[in-house]
C-alpha cells in the first residue's frame, strides 16, 4: 500500500464521518422542533447572514486574538516549568502539591476570581484562561522530561559536543511529541475557556455574542457562531499544527 492510497483512505474515512454526521443531524432536525435543533441549511445560512450582515467576523477575530495570547502565556510557562520539575526532583517535590491544586480547582472558580481581584478587564480575562490551561501544559512537559534519555546526554558529553547542539539537536526533539500534544489539548481547551470568559465579563467576542443569543433563545445563532469558530480551530489544526508535527517528527 503507497502512501499516497493511505492518505486517500484517512482522507475518505474523514469526509465519509462528517456526511454521516450531518446526514444523522438532518434527520434528527425533522423529528424535532426545528426550533430547538436547526437543520444544517438553516445554521449554513444563519453563518452567511451573520458573516456578511452581523459581526460574525469581528467575534471571531477578537476571540481568536484571546485565544492566541492565552495559549502562548501558558505554554511558554508551563514549558518551563514543567522542563524544570521533570530535571530537578527537589523542585518537583516543592511544586508537585501546587500542580495538583492547580489541576482540581475548577475554571469557573479561577475565572471568577480574576474578574473579583483585577477587574472586568483584558489582563483578567487573559490571565483567567492561562492559569487555567498552565498545569496541563506543566504535567506534560514535565512527563517529557523524565522521558529523555540521558544514555544520548552523556554521548553529547562524551564527544564534547557543545551544549547549544547538544540542547538542539538531541535533548529538545526528544521533547517534541510532548510540545506537540501539549499544543494539540492546549488549542482545544484554552478556546473553550476563552468563551466561558467572555460571557462572564467582556462586552465582545464570541462568547460574550452566545449570551446575547442565550437570552433570546435564538439556537440557529448559537449554533452558527459555534461552528464557525470551530471551523476556523479545525483550520489552525490542518495548516498549523499538523504541518508542524510533521516537520519536528521527522528527526525520527
Amino acid at each position: 500500500v503507497t502512501v499516497t492510497t493511505k492518505f486517500k483512505n484517512r482522507y475518505s474515512l474523514k469526509v465519509t464521518s462528517l456526511i454521516l454526521f450531518l446526514c444523522v443531524w438532518q434527520i434528527a432536525s425533522i423529528w424535532i422542533d426545528v426550533d430547538l435543533l436547526p437543520s444544517p441549511a438553516r445554521v449554513a445560512s444563519s453563518i452567511h447572514e451573520h458573516l456578511f450582515v452581523g459581526d460574525l467576523l469581528s467575534s471571531v477575530a477578537i476571540t481568536l486574538a484571546r485565544v492566541g495570547v492565552s495559549f502562548f502565556i501558558a505554554m511558554a510557562f508551563g514549558i518551563a516549568v514543567g522542563v524544570l520539575m521533570g530535571r530537578n526532583r527537589n523542585w518537583d517535590a516543592a511544586l508537585d502539591g501546587l500542580l495538583i491544586l492547580s489541576l482540581n480547582l475548577p475554571a469557573l472558580v479561577v475565572i471568577i476570581l480574576c474578574y473579583l481581584w483585577f477587574g472586568l478587564g483584558e489582563f483578567a480575562a487573559v490571565l483567567a484562561v492561562s492559569i487555567n490551561k498552565f498545569p496541563i501544559v506543566v504535567v506534560n512537559m514535565r512527563e517529557g522530561a523524565k522521558a529523555v534519555d540521558m544514555d544520548l546526554l552523556q554521548v553529547t558529553q562524551a564527544f564534547k559536543v557543545s551544549p547549544y547542539r547538544t540542547f538542539f539537536k538531541v535533548y529538545l526533539p526528544q521533547l517534541y511529541p510532548y510540545l506537540l500534544a501539549s499544543a494539540r489539548s492546549g488549542l482545544a481547551l484554552v478556546w473553550k475557556i476563552v468563551l466561558v470568559v467572555e460571557l462572564l465579563g467582556r462586552s465582545d467576542g464570541v462568547g460574550f455574542k452566545l449570551g446575547v443569543f442565550f437570552q433570546f433563545f435564538d439556537i440557529t445563532s448559537i449554533l452558527a457562531y459555534s461552528f464557525a469558530f470551530i471551523l476556523v480551530v479545525m483550520i489552525i489544526e490542518l495548516l498549523v499544527i499538523a504541518p508542524l508535527d510533521r516537520r519536528l517528527m521527522e528527526w525520527r
